[in-house]
């Protein structure tokens, strides 16, 4: 409940500096941020960026031994589909190629990365949804 709160207050502080779709996608990664501590996942980073700014993972976390680049997608509805048909082969690429380079600089084999997405659909309650291995 405390959360919940907590979510909202910082959703309203966000929304007289950000865009309304901005403030909407933060909100969304907070939630997907404590929903995978839940599941077991280690948060390392959030909003991880290459250094050319070409491409952004939302979250970065451990599953056991496992380094995963996650991808979040948040949407206020599902009225125009789910929010995962949203990430599209370009989306995937720049995924991959954050993964690649936190891989290296973490010196983690590839066999180790994997890459997640969380769908976040607003609502009362919200409706996350995880998929593995995207």
């Amino acid at each position: 409940m405390i959360a919940t709160f907590a979510d909202w207050l910082r959703h309203r502080m966000r929304l007289r500096r950000w865009n309304a779709d901005l403030a909407l996608g933060r909100r969304g990664e907070d939630l997907a941020h404590r929903y995978l501590r839940r599941q077991g996942y280690t948060i390392v980073a959030r909003n991880y960026r290459l250094a050319s700014g070409e491409a952004e993972a939302d979250l970065i976390a451990w599953d056991c031994d496992t380094l995963v680049i996650v991808e979040v997608k948040t949407r206020r509805s599902d009225e125009f589909g789910p929010p995962d048909r949203a990430v599209g082969p370009e989306k995937l690429a720049h995924l991959r190629r954050v993964a690649r380079s936190y891989a290296r600089k973490s010196e983690i084999p590839w066999e180790r990365v994997r890459l997640d997405l969380v769908t976040v659909t607003m609502g009362t309650p919200p409706r996350l949804e995880l998929f593995r291995n995207v």
